[in-house]
Protein backbone atom coordinates (compact mmCIF):
# COMPACT_ATOMS: atom_id res chain seq x y z
CA UNK A 1 0.00 0.00 0.00
CA UNK A 2 1.56 3.55 -1.42
CA UNK A 3 0.66 6.72 -0.09
CA UNK A 4 1.12 10.43 -1.53
CA UNK A 5 3.94 12.20 -0.35
CA UNK A 6 2.80 16.00 0.99
CA UNK A 7 5.23 19.53 0.44
CA UNK A 8 5.89 20.85 3.75
CA UNK A 9 5.37 24.74 4.34
CA UNK A 10 9.06 24.85 3.87
CA UNK A 11 9.63 23.39 0.47
CA UNK A 12 7.71 25.43 -0.53
CA UNK A 13 8.50 28.34 0.60
CA UNK A 14 12.29 27.29 -1.22
CA UNK A 15 10.31 26.50 -4.24
CA UNK A 16 9.11 30.02 -4.50
CA UNK A 17 12.58 31.79 -3.55
CA UNK A 18 13.66 29.51 -6.62
CA UNK A 19 11.33 30.45 -8.99
CA UNK A 20 12.02 34.66 -7.79
CA UNK A 21 15.81 33.90 -8.54
CA UNK A 22 15.40 32.81 -11.79
CA UNK A 23 12.59 35.49 -12.53
CA UNK A 24 15.30 37.90 -11.32
CA UNK A 25 18.02 36.26 -13.04
CA UNK A 26 16.10 36.99 -16.44
CA UNK A 27 15.27 40.25 -15.54
CA UNK A 28 18.92 41.71 -14.77
CA UNK A 29 20.28 39.89 -18.11
CA UNK A 30 17.55 41.34 -20.41
CA UNK A 31 18.47 45.03 -19.15
CA UNK A 32 21.79 44.56 -18.77
CA UNK A 33 23.30 41.95 -21.32
CA UNK A 34 20.83 41.76 -23.96
CA UNK A 35 19.79 45.37 -24.57
CA UNK A 36 23.54 47.07 -24.25
CA UNK A 37 24.17 44.61 -26.66
CA UNK A 38 21.36 44.98 -29.40
CA UNK A 39 21.54 49.04 -29.08
CA UNK A 40 24.89 49.70 -28.51
CA UNK A 41 24.14 51.73 -24.99
CA UNK A 42 26.80 53.12 -23.77
CA UNK A 43 29.05 53.62 -26.84
CA UNK A 44 29.00 56.71 -28.10
CA UNK A 45 31.15 58.79 -30.39
CA UNK A 46 32.19 62.37 -30.18
CA UNK A 47 30.98 65.08 -32.82
CA UNK A 48 33.81 66.62 -34.67
CA UNK A 49 34.28 69.80 -35.67
CA UNK A 50 32.57 70.00 -39.39
CA UNK A 51 32.24 73.78 -39.64
CA UNK A 52 35.06 75.46 -42.45
CA UNK A 53 34.80 72.15 -44.02
CA UNK A 54 33.68 72.06 -47.60
CA UNK A 55 30.84 69.96 -48.14
CA UNK A 56 32.47 67.81 -51.25
CA UNK A 57 34.64 66.47 -48.14
CA UNK A 58 31.96 65.96 -45.60
CA UNK A 59 30.60 62.57 -46.41
CA UNK A 60 33.95 60.96 -46.63
CA UNK A 61 34.98 62.24 -43.16
CA UNK A 62 31.71 61.51 -41.53
CA UNK A 63 31.18 58.01 -42.62
CA UNK A 64 34.51 56.85 -41.28
CA UNK A 65 33.01 58.38 -38.11
CA UNK A 66 30.12 56.39 -38.83
CA UNK A 67 28.07 59.18 -38.43
CA UNK A 68 25.78 61.20 -41.57
CA UNK A 69 24.87 64.85 -42.19
CA UNK A 70 21.45 66.80 -43.56
CA UNK A 71 22.14 70.01 -45.09
CA UNK A 72 19.49 71.64 -43.86
CA UNK A 73 19.88 75.20 -44.36
CA UNK A 74 22.26 77.71 -46.86
CA UNK A 75 23.34 80.92 -46.70
CA UNK A 76 25.18 83.24 -48.90
CA UNK A 77 28.52 85.46 -47.94
CA UNK A 78 30.62 87.24 -50.45
CA UNK A 79 33.63 86.35 -48.62
CA UNK A 80 33.13 82.83 -47.90
CA UNK A 81 33.95 80.11 -50.45
CA UNK A 82 30.53 78.49 -51.61
CA UNK A 83 29.65 74.93 -49.99
CA UNK A 84 31.61 75.90 -47.03
CA UNK A 85 30.24 74.62 -43.82
CA UNK A 86 29.05 77.95 -41.61
CA UNK A 87 27.03 75.64 -38.65
CA UNK A 88 26.44 71.88 -37.26
CA UNK A 89 24.03 71.12 -34.86
CA UNK A 90 24.92 68.98 -32.85
CA UNK A 91 27.85 71.15 -31.52
CA UNK A 92 31.65 70.07 -31.92
CA UNK A 93 32.69 67.78 -28.67
CA UNK A 94 29.04 66.58 -28.12
CA UNK A 95 28.29 62.46 -27.30
CA UNK A 96 26.30 61.15 -29.72
CA UNK A 97 25.76 57.40 -30.73
CA UNK A 98 26.72 55.84 -34.18
CA UNK A 99 24.97 56.69 -37.27
CA UNK A 100 23.77 60.11 -35.82
CA UNK A 101 22.99 62.76 -38.46
CA UNK A 102 24.39 66.34 -38.12
CA UNK A 103 22.06 69.07 -38.97
CA UNK A 104 24.50 71.78 -41.24
CA UNK A 105 24.24 75.33 -42.99
CA UNK A 106 25.90 75.70 -45.58
CA UNK A 107 27.23 78.83 -47.76
CA UNK A 108 25.55 79.21 -51.14
CA UNK A 109 27.31 79.40 -54.78
CA UNK A 110 24.87 82.21 -56.07
CA UNK A 111 23.41 85.19 -54.13
CA UNK A 112 19.57 84.88 -53.64
CA UNK A 113 17.53 87.50 -55.52
CA UNK A 114 15.53 89.68 -53.52
CA UNK A 115 13.42 93.11 -53.95
CA UNK A 116 14.92 96.35 -53.71
CA UNK A 117 14.12 98.59 -50.38
CA UNK A 118 12.82 102.30 -50.97
CA UNK A 119 15.33 104.21 -49.15
CA UNK A 120 14.67 107.61 -51.03
CA UNK A 121 12.50 110.46 -48.87
CA UNK A 122 14.11 108.54 -45.97
CA UNK A 123 17.54 109.77 -43.91
CA UNK A 124 21.21 108.44 -45.21
CA UNK A 125 21.45 107.00 -42.02
CA UNK A 126 18.13 104.85 -41.91
CA UNK A 127 19.04 103.95 -45.40
CA UNK A 128 22.00 102.35 -44.28
CA UNK A 129 20.83 100.14 -41.78
CA UNK A 130 18.14 99.49 -44.39
CA UNK A 131 21.13 98.27 -46.71
CA UNK A 132 22.68 96.20 -44.44
CA UNK A 133 19.34 94.20 -42.93
CA UNK A 134 19.09 93.24 -46.77
CA UNK A 135 22.59 92.24 -47.06
CA UNK A 136 23.04 95.00 -49.54
CA UNK A 137 26.48 97.37 -49.29
CA UNK A 138 26.77 100.79 -49.16
CA UNK A 139 28.29 102.25 -52.12
CA UNK A 140 29.39 105.75 -52.64
CA UNK A 141 27.49 108.42 -50.80
CA UNK A 142 26.93 111.32 -53.07
CA UNK A 143 25.88 114.86 -51.77
CA UNK A 144 24.65 117.46 -54.21
CA UNK A 145 22.91 120.09 -53.29
CA UNK A 146 19.66 120.40 -52.06
CA UNK A 147 17.50 122.11 -49.00
CA UNK A 148 16.81 118.70 -47.55
CA UNK A 149 19.91 117.95 -45.70
CA UNK A 150 21.44 114.22 -45.05
CA UNK A 151 17.72 112.98 -46.90
CA UNK A 152 18.41 110.18 -49.74
CA UNK A 153 17.24 112.00 -53.28
CA UNK A 154 18.62 108.85 -55.31
CA UNK A 155 19.15 105.48 -55.57
CA UNK A 156 21.58 103.87 -57.97
CA UNK A 157 23.06 100.43 -59.50
CA UNK A 158 26.35 100.82 -61.45
CA UNK A 159 25.06 104.32 -62.42
CA UNK A 160 21.37 103.58 -63.30
CA UNK A 161 18.64 104.53 -60.82
CA UNK A 162 16.78 101.68 -59.27
CA UNK A 163 13.21 101.49 -57.58
CA UNK A 164 11.70 100.27 -55.23
CA UNK A 165 10.71 96.61 -55.44
CA UNK A 166 13.42 95.89 -58.97
CA UNK A 167 15.20 92.85 -58.19
CA UNK A 168 18.44 92.58 -56.88
CA UNK A 169 20.89 90.11 -55.93
CA UNK A 170 22.45 90.20 -51.94
CA UNK A 171 25.68 91.50 -51.81
CA UNK A 172 25.35 94.06 -54.46
CA UNK A 173 26.29 98.06 -53.84
CA UNK A 174 23.90 100.27 -53.96
CA UNK A 175 25.08 104.19 -54.51
CA UNK A 176 22.89 107.27 -52.80
CA UNK A 177 22.60 110.52 -53.91
CA UNK A 178 22.17 112.60 -50.67
CA UNK A 179 20.76 116.42 -50.01
CA UNK A 180 23.87 118.60 -48.48
CA UNK A 181 21.24 120.77 -46.82
CA UNK A 182 22.98 123.98 -48.79
CA UNK A 183 19.97 124.28 -51.23
CA UNK A 184 19.42 127.95 -50.15
CA UNK A 185 22.94 128.95 -51.01
CA UNK A 186 23.85 130.65 -54.33
CA UNK A 187 26.77 129.43 -56.43
CA UNK A 188 28.11 130.61 -59.74
CA UNK A 189 25.96 130.06 -62.60
CA UNK A 190 27.03 127.25 -65.08
CA UNK A 191 28.54 128.36 -68.85
CA UNK A 192 26.00 126.14 -71.17
CA UNK A 193 27.63 128.47 -74.33
CA UNK A 194 28.85 125.95 -77.52
CA UNK A 195 27.14 123.27 -75.62
CA UNK A 196 24.57 120.66 -76.68
CA UNK A 197 21.34 121.64 -75.78
CA UNK A 198 20.26 118.15 -74.70
CA UNK A 199 23.69 117.91 -72.69
CA UNK A 200 22.79 121.88 -71.27
CA UNK A 201 19.47 120.54 -70.16
CA UNK A 202 20.85 117.55 -68.01
CA UNK A 203 23.44 119.78 -66.42
CA UNK A 204 20.74 122.15 -64.95
CA UNK A 205 18.79 119.54 -63.59
CA UNK A 206 21.77 117.41 -62.44
CA UNK A 207 22.62 121.44 -60.47
CA UNK A 208 18.97 121.66 -59.54
CA UNK A 209 18.12 124.12 -61.54
CA UNK A 210 14.95 124.29 -64.01
CA UNK A 211 15.30 124.73 -67.85
CA UNK A 212 13.56 127.60 -68.64
CA UNK A 213 12.46 128.82 -72.22
CA UNK A 214 14.28 128.00 -75.34
CA UNK A 215 14.59 130.36 -78.15
CA UNK A 216 15.77 128.74 -81.68
CA UNK A 217 17.39 131.52 -83.51
CA UNK A 218 20.39 131.14 -86.65
CA UNK A 219 23.68 130.54 -84.55
CA UNK A 220 25.73 134.27 -85.68
CA UNK A 221 29.19 132.37 -85.61
CA UNK A 222 28.47 129.33 -87.71
CA UNK A 223 27.38 127.36 -84.96
CA UNK A 224 25.91 123.53 -85.08
CA UNK A 225 22.65 123.04 -85.16
CA UNK A 226 21.38 122.17 -81.42
CA UNK A 227 24.06 124.26 -79.79
CA UNK A 228 23.34 126.40 -76.86
CA UNK A 229 24.24 129.86 -78.67
CA UNK A 230 23.40 132.26 -75.49
CA UNK A 231 21.95 132.29 -71.93
CA UNK A 232 19.86 134.05 -69.27
CA UNK A 233 21.32 134.58 -66.77
CA UNK A 234 24.64 134.97 -68.43
CA UNK A 235 27.63 133.37 -66.48
CA UNK A 236 30.64 135.17 -65.26
CA UNK A 237 31.57 138.36 -64.05
CA UNK A 238 30.90 136.98 -60.36
CA UNK A 239 26.62 136.17 -61.49
CA UNK A 240 25.36 133.60 -58.85
CA UNK A 241 22.10 131.72 -58.87
CA UNK A 242 20.15 129.66 -56.33
CA UNK A 243 18.94 126.31 -56.78
CA UNK A 244 15.25 125.81 -58.29
CA UNK A 245 16.01 128.86 -60.55
CA UNK A 246 15.16 129.40 -64.36
CA UNK A 247 17.78 129.25 -66.82
CA UNK A 248 16.82 130.36 -70.19
CA UNK A 249 18.93 129.26 -73.49
CA UNK A 250 19.33 130.31 -76.81
CA UNK A 251 19.60 127.52 -79.59
CA UNK A 252 21.62 127.33 -83.12
CA UNK A 253 18.93 126.45 -85.60
CA UNK A 254 14.98 126.04 -86.40
CA UNK A 255 12.41 124.55 -83.46
CA UNK A 256 11.31 121.12 -83.33
CA UNK A 257 8.24 120.22 -85.51
CA UNK A 258 5.15 119.20 -82.91
CA UNK A 259 3.83 115.66 -83.38
CA UNK A 260 0.16 116.15 -85.19
CA UNK A 261 -2.22 114.72 -82.42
Amino acid sequence: MSFLRSDTPADLLKHLLLILVLVGALVFGFFQVYLPITTNHGETIVVPKVTGMNQADLEDYLDERNLDYLVDDSTYNSGIKPGTVLQQEPKAGEQVKEGRKLYVTVSMKNPPVIKMPKLTDGSVKNAQMILKSYDLVVGQLKFVPNILKDAVLRQSVNGKEIAAGDPITKGTRVDLEVGDGLGNQEFPVPNLVNMPADEATTLLVGQGLQVGEIFYEPAPNGEADGMVIKQRPVPGAGSTIRMGQLVDLWVAGSAPLKAVE
